[in-house]
C-alpha cells in the first residue's frame, strides 16, 4: 500500500498536482539557493516580493484581469469574505440581493444579513438545493449594492454553467470550488473570491479579485483586516500574510498554464466529471439526484442502491487508494470531488472500483 498512488477525493482540502508538490518538495529546505524555506521567509523580503509579484503576473494572464482590478490576498478563506463583502458594500444602508442555492451561499446570506439589508431574490430550498431557480423567477432589488452567488454548491454538487445576469448591479461572487477551472469575463463581475483548498493551494488564504471602484467603501469602524482598502494600499501586506500558501498558489498557477491555461483546466474537467457521471447514469446500483443541466463538474455526489453498504464502500475504497469519498453529512452518500488537481487515472481507478464494488455486493 505504502508504493500504491493514493487518489484524494476530499472536498477540501483538496488533493493537488502531483508535479507541484514535488517541486516544493524540492525547495522546501532550500529556496533558489537563498539556504532557507519560503516558510521562514520575510514577506518584505526580495525574494518574496518576487514570488508575489510573479504569481500576481500568472493569475492576471489566466483570466485576462483587467487593469481596474485590484488581486488581494487575504487570510480566513472564503467564509470571512462572506463577512467583507456586506461590511465593505453595505456600509451606508445599501440593500444586496443574494441567490441562495445550497449550504455555502446560505450560511452568506445569514452572515450577511446579521451585517446589512439583505433581500433574498431566489432560494431552491423547496428543491433541496439540487437546482437552480429560473432567472424570470428571481425577485432582484432594482437598487441593489450587488448580487451575491455561489458559483459551485460543493455539499449538492451544483454549478452555475452561466454568468447570471444582474445587469448593472455588481456581481459578488464565491468561487471557491471552481476558481481557475474554466475562463470567464471577469469584466462581468465587481468582486470574486475563492479559497485556495480546492483549485490553487493549501488552506488559510483567499484570493480576492476587486474591482477598483468598490474599494475604499467599507465605515470608519471596519476592522482594518476586514476592509479591502487595506489590502490593496499594503499589496496584501499590511500584516504577515500565509506566505507559504501564496508561494503555492504561484507554483499551481504556473502549472495550469503549462496545461493549455482556463481552456486546458475545462477541457479536463469536463472529461473528467463527463467519464464519472456517465458511468453513475449507465448503472442500476449507483445514482445523482441532481439534474444534468445544473450538475458540478467539481463535486459528484452519488448514492448506493444499499445504503447499509455506506461503509463497507468507504473502507474497501481505501483499501484501494480511493480516499476521502464520504458524502457530506446533511446529504449524506458518497461524493467525489474532483478538483484541477485529480488526474483522469483517479477516475479510472474509481470507476473501476465501483464496477468491482457493485459485481461483489449489487
Amino acid at each position: 500500500m505504502s508504493d500504491a498512488v493514493i487518489y484524494n477525493f476530499g472536498a477540501g482540502p483538496a488533493m493537488l498536482p502531483r508535479e507541484v508538490m514535488q517541486q516544493v518538495k524540492d525547495e522546501f529546505l532550500d529556496w533558489h539557493g537563498t539556504g532557507i524555506s519560503v516558510i521562514e521567509m520575510s514577506h518584505r523580503s526580495k525574494e518574496f516580493i518576487s514570488i508575489a509579484e510573479e504569481a500576481e503576473t500568472d493569475l492576471r494572464e489566466l483570466l485576462n484581469i483587467p487593469n481596474n482590478y485590484k488581486v488581494l490576498y487575504i487570510p480566513g478563506g472564503a467564509t470571512m469574505m462572506m463577512s467583507a463583502a456586506p461590511i465593505n458594500l453595505l456600509a451606508n444602508g445599501e440593500t444586496a440581493d443574494y441567490l441562495v442555492t445550497g449550504s455555502w451561499s446560505k450560511k452568506a446570506y445569514k452572515e450577511a444579513a446579521r451585517l446589512g439589508n439583505i433581500n433574498v431574490a431566489a432560494d431552491s430550498a423547496d428543491d433541496n438545493y439540487y437546482s437552480i431557480p429560473d432567472r424570470n423567477a428571481w425577485s432582484l432589488t432594482s437598487d441593489a449594492a450587488y448580487l451575491y452567488y455561489t458559483d459551485n454548491e460543493t455539499i449538492t454538487g451544483v454549478e452555475f454553467h452561466e454568468i447570471p445576469d444582474a445587469g448593472d448591479v455588481p456581481l459578488v461572487c464565491d468561487m471557491t470550488s471552481n476558481f481557475l477551472s474554466r475562463p470567464f469575463d471577469m469584466s462581468r463581475y465587481g468582486i470574486t473570491f475563492a479559497s485556495a483548498q480546492k483549485n490553487f493551494g493549501p488552506a488559510g488564504i483567499a484570493c480576492v479579485i476587486v474591482r477598483d471602484d468598490l474599494i475604499g467603501k467599507a465605515g470608519d469602524k471596519t476592522p482594518f483586516l476586514l476592509d479591502f482598502k487595506i489590502y490593496a494600499d499594503n499589496d496584501s501586506m499590511f500584516n504577515t500574510p500565509p506566505s507559504f500558501s501564496w508561494y503555492m498558489a504561484g507554483l499551481i498557477y504556473k502549472w495550469i498554464l503549462r496545461q493549455g491555461g482556463l481552456v486546458g483546466m475545462d477541457n479536463l474537467a469536463k472529461q473528467r466529471s463527463g467519464k464519472l457521471y456517465q458511468y453513475i447514469d449507465s448503472s442500476d446500483y449507483y445514482t445523482n439526484p441532481i439534474p444534468e443541466k445544473y450538475r458540478s463538474r467539481m463535486n459528484v455526489p452519488f448514492i448506493l442502491k444499499d445504503d447499509d453498504l455506506n461503509a463497507t464502500f468507504l473502507s474497501e475504497a481505501k483499501q484501494n487508494g480511493l480516499i476521502e469519498l464520504k458524502g457530506h453529512r446533511s446529504v449524506g452518500g458518497m461524493r467525489a470531488s474532483i478538483y484541477n488537481g485529480m488526474p483522469m487515472e483517479g477516475i479510472d481507478a474509481l470507476i473501476s472500483f465501483m464496477q468491482d464494488f457493485k459485481e461483489k455486493h449489487g
